[in-house]
């Protein structure tokens, strides 16, 4: 069996966003809006939007992050609840956030 081994490197967020049927274009245009700030803070190391190609109501942020404190400071920044607060009444599903390290 392989031996799996976390790497310390870094820490990877997943988060997921299921946009209300009409309100695609609202999700997206949010999602994009808090790339920028998010970009510039010191423990971000990354950040994209992603959207289905076979859901168009489906869409994703990927990020990495220097550790899962900078990810927890990041939650609580004026421009993060922002973006949460704006969204939820955008999604027909509970916004899902998994947070994860990388095993190879």
């Amino acid at each position: 069996m392989a031996r799996m081994v976390a790497c310390a490197m870094a820490f990877f967020i997943f988060a997921r966003f299921h946009a209300r049927p009409g309100q695609e274009a609202a999700v997206a245009d949010t999602l994009l809006e808090v790339l920028g700030p998010t970009r510039e803070e010191p423990g971000c190391r990354s950040i994209h939007a992603f959207r289905s190609s076979r859901d168009a109501q489906l869409f994703y942020i990927h990020s990495r992050w220097n550790d899962e404190a900078a990810f927890d400071h990041h939650g609580g920044l004026p421009h993060t609840v922002r973006f949460v607060e704006r969204l939820q009444p955008l999604l027909d599903h509970p916004l899902e956030v998994t947070r994860a390290t990388q095993i190879g």
